[in-house]
Parts: C-alpha cells; sequence; structure tokens
C-alpha cells in the first residue's frame, strides 16, 4: 500500500486505509473495488455533490435532501461511510487527529502540518 505523500494528494497511512487532510484521518475508498465500478461511483457521488449544489442554490429542500441521500450512498458504496471495509477489527478513526492516534508516529515523520492544539 501507498505510503507517505502522494504525488497528486494528501498522505495516505500506511495500511492505506486513510489519507490525512489537515492533520485529519479520512477513509479511503475500499481498494477492492473493481475499477469500473469505482469510477461509476465516484461519478455518481460527483453528479449527486452537484445536484446537492444546485438545490442549494435554488433553496429546494426536497430536491437537497434527495442528493444528501444520493452523496451517502455513493459514499457508502465506496466504502468511504458506513461499516469498514476491512476485516482485522480495527476501528473507523475517521475524522480523528491523525496525531492522536495510532498513526501519530508516522504522520508526524511526514512533515505535514496539521491542526494545532
Amino acid at each position: 500500500m501507498a505510503t507517505g505523500a502522494t504525488p497528486h494528494g494528501p498522505p495516505v497511512t500506511p495500511d492505506g486505509r486513510y489519507l490525512v487532510v489537515r492533520g485529519r484521518l479520512w477513509r479511503r475508498s475500499d481498494p477492492r473495488l473493481p475499477d469500473a465500478e469505482r469510477e461509476r461511483l465516484v461519478a455518481e457521488l460527483m453528479a449527486a455533490r452537484r445536484a446537492k449544489a444546485a438545490a442549494l442554490r435554488s433553496r429546494d429542500e426536497p430536491a437537497r435532501a434527495d442528493a444528501r441521500r444520493r452523496v451517502q450512498a455513493a459514499k457508502e458504496a465506496l466504502g468511504e461511510r458506513g461499516p469498514v471495509w476491512w476485516d482485522d477489527g480495527a476501528p473507523d478513526l475517521t475524522r480523528h487527529l491523525a496525531r492522536t492516534t495510532a498513526y501519530a508516529d508516522w504522520f508526524a515523520d511526514q512533515g505535514v502540518a496539521g491542526p494545532q492544539p
């Protein structure tokens, strides 16, 4: 699995479960998803986010609620929300500060600034 900062994005934990944005862990997509399925789900996620933005601009609450449901469904299908995609019993640390988890030493070695205490 990739570790450290990627050429096109934030650092990825050594186990590949999380990426780190502004010092916080965010669950990555399930790496077992076939590429075509991942692409389809990402396209749906982006379409749902655009629909949500449009609904916000037009103040259409039913459309906004529908778009939010679509975003949630896509994120769950990608493995970024809902049950974790790994099976070793490790907890989901999404939104935790990397420096307060078992990834603290690894994160400190990345030389990436995060939120300060």
